[in-house]
């Protein structure tokens, strides 16, 4: 892949789940993290779901993958596939 081969300096890399691949050469991933109430101090979940380009059109629903921040592919594609971390069962 070319994208894997640039710069990853001061780039943000996130872990998620592949949540659809209908569109062509897109996936959407979910990225969950934790996050501390400001209040309470009790650690809660939130997602967001971001688009990824994926050159080869080889994820799967359910795969984890690695994606990275990289420059407006589309009018919401704002991220590339890194790599395939886990195949989905």
């Amino acid at each position: 892949m070319a994208e894997t081969t640039q710069s990853t300096k001061g780039k943000k890399v996130r872990v998620g789940k592949v949540v659809s691949n209908k569109a062509d050469k897109t996936i959407i991933v979910s990225i969950e993290r934790q996050v501390i109430h400001p209040l309470y101090r009790k650690y809660f979940k939130q997602t967001k779901k971001v688009m990824a380009h994926d050159e080869g059109n080889q994820c799967q629903i359910g795969d984890t993958v690695k994606v990275i921040e990289s420059r407006p592919l589309s009018a919401r594609k704002r991220w590339s596939l890194v790599e395939i971390v886990e195949r989905a069962q």
